[in-house]
């Protein structure tokens, strides 16, 4: 009874749209594209990944989401380098850095400014060894880069719990040309 009741949906549901379809093919059916007249508001900014959600008080979201990048890292920087440093073991000394050299204050003066950084004449990537911040690979391992460099100290070896996501791959494999992400299941 319920393939009955099925069947007879589906051919209702084709008639429908058959009898709705125009034979006037040069006439253009709805927008014929984008339309961006409006006002438009900011409401989210995420230039690195986690940045926001570790480091903003919750207070301060729709502030720092609706302030343009030149102006965080004023407005912004002491309540990141608060965060981290009551965050992170790491940064419990003064003098203490991380693997990139930077203490507390210059590496939360970077964050602060949530924008993702590309170089446009050498490798882009989150982090490949040698390179760090250049940019974003769809492979990079972005929030592990993030917990080493909140958490793992002056050579990564600090609190070695608390620096890795362990989620070390995509669940598919990138495509090799364009869209580059895999097809959903």
């Amino acid at each position: 009874m319920k393939s009955n009741y099925i069947k007879t949906l589906l051919i209702f549901a084709l008639a429908v749209f058959i009898v709705n379809c125009s034979s006037d093919d040069d006439a253009p059916m709805g927008p014929t594209g984008p339309n961006f007249s409006g006002t438009y508001a900011q409401s989210d900014q995420m230039g690195r990944p986690a940045v926001n959600t570790v480091f903003v008080s919750s207070a301060s979201k729709d502030q720092f989401n609706t302030t343009i990048p030149s102006q965080q890292n004023g407005s912004f920087q002491a309540m990141f380098q608060a965060n981290l440093e009551a965050l992170s073991p790491a940064y419990a000394n003064p003098s203490d850095a991380n693997a990139l050299g930077l203490d507390s204050a210059a590496f939360t003066g970077l964050l602060a400014t949530d924008v993702l950084n590309v170089s446009l004449d050498g490798t882009t990537t989150f982090f490949d060894g040698t390179n760090v911040l250049t940019g974003r690979a769809l492979s990079d391992d972005v929030i592990t880069v993030e917990l080493l460099l909140i958490f793992g100290g002056e050579d990564f070896s600090e609190n070695p719990t608390l620096s890795n996501d362990n989620v070390d791959a995509n669940d598919k494999t990138f495509l090799s040309s364009f869209p580059y992400l895999a097809t959903p299941w």
